[in-house]
This record gives C-alpha cells, sequence and structure tokens, in this order.
C-alpha cells in the first residue's frame, strides 16, 4: 500500500467518525426513512433519492451509509424484525399467568391486520423481497429464528417452530385475503396447532 492509499483511506475514517459524531442516530434514520418509502412506494419503488428525501438528510448520506439499494433494504428489513420482535417480546411480558394461549395469539393476529394493518403489509413486503434479493435472506432468517424462539419459550421447541409458522402464515393471507379471516377461525387453528386448550 502506497503512503497516498494510506493517507486517503486515513482521511476516510476520520470524515466517517466525524459524521457518526455529528449525527449517530443518522444510519437507522435512514433505515426507518426506507420503511417508510416502502409503505408509501412498494419496495421496487425505493430509490435513495426518495429515502433521503424522507429521512431528511442529503442524498450523499444514503449511498455513503448504503452503497447498493439491496444493501439499504437489508438494513430496513432488520429494524423492521428488531421492531417487530420488541413488540412481541413486549406482549408476551404483558401476558397474565394462566392466560389462554390460542385466545390471546387470535388477538394478536387481529391486531397486526386491523389497527397494524399497514405496518403489516410493509414487514411482509420486506421479508418477501429476500425471494429475489440475497442481500436480504439473512435479516428474514434471522427474523424467523427469533419467532421460533419466542413462541418456542411458551411451549416446545416443535411447537414453537409451528406457532411461528402458522402466525406468520394467518398474517400473510390476512394482508392480501378479503374479507379479514374471523376470530373463531384463527382461534380453532390456534388450538389445534397447539394440541390442547391453548393455555401457558
Amino acid at each position: 500500500m502506497t503512503t497516498t492509499d494510506s493517507g486517503a483511506q486515513h482521511t476516510v475514517r476520520s470524515r466517517r467518525a466525524a459524521s457518526s459524531g455529528k449525527d449517530p442516530q443518522r444510519r437507522e434514520r435512514i433505515a426507518r426513512a426506507a420503511i417508510t418509502v416502502v409503505a408509501e412506494r412498494g419496495v421496487d419503488k425505493v430509490t435513495h433519492r426518495a429515502v433521503a428525501a424522507a429521512a431528511g438528510v442529503p442524498l450523499g448520506s444514503t449511498t455513503y451509509h448504503f452503497a447498493t439499494l439491496d444493501d439499504l433494504l437489508a438494513v430496513a428489513l432488520e429494524q423492521a424484525a428488531q421492531d417487530n420482535v420488541a413488540q412481541l417480546r413486549e406482549w408476551a411480558k404483558a401476558l397474565p399467568a394462566g392466560q389462554d394461549l390460542a385466545a390471546a395469539l387470535s388477538d394478536l393476529v387481529l391486531h397486526f391486520l386491523g389497527p397494524e394493518r399497514k405496518r403489516t403489509v410493509v414487514e411482509h413486503e420486506l421479508y418477501v423481497a429476500a425471494l429475489h434479493r440475497p442481500a436480504l435472506q439473512q435479516a428474514s432468517t434471522e427474523w424467523d429464528a427469533a419467532l421460533r424462539d419466542l413462541f418456542t419459550s411458551y411451549t416446545d421447541p416443535v411447537t414453537g417452530r409451528m406457532l411461528s409458522a402458522v402466525f406468520c402464515g394467518l398474517l400473510l393471507q390476512g394482508v392480501v385475503r378479503d374479507p379479514m379471516p374471523e376470530r373463531d377461525e384463527i382461534e380453532m387453528i390456534f388450538r389445534r396447532a397447539l394440541g390442547h386448550s391453548g393455555r401457558t
């Protein structure tokens, strides 16, 4: 490596450090802005320019932190997954002792398909985008694992995996199906998956 190359790399590192110090939350803000753009336009219409506008940052900031759109979408998916899992953990903490798990999960599905439908649609758009964007596959896999672990903590490894698949499947069907599934139908599916009365 030449002295010139070394000096150039030092300059780049210095600029990055200075940028992080001035606005340490900028990268996360850009990722969240990407989620907003997906909600408004869909995954295929995401551009660095649109995300920069939504984040309120210069265009150069998005390309600085995310060289490609796939890089940006991967971090947006990671952020969406983290938010979703955090919300589910809070939900789990709030469950009373002896809660009917099948009934609670049914209410949760209806919540995600009702008041939080828009957010659910965006999360699934990002998740499904991993089919054609290899850069997103790790984030989607980690999301699956986090959900599986959460449900396993209330049941067992096999049942937890099954509940995760059922939960995600019901949400995916719910965002593309009209009308929304009936609560009794959802609860019946969870009870069958649990194989008993569905009590924790």
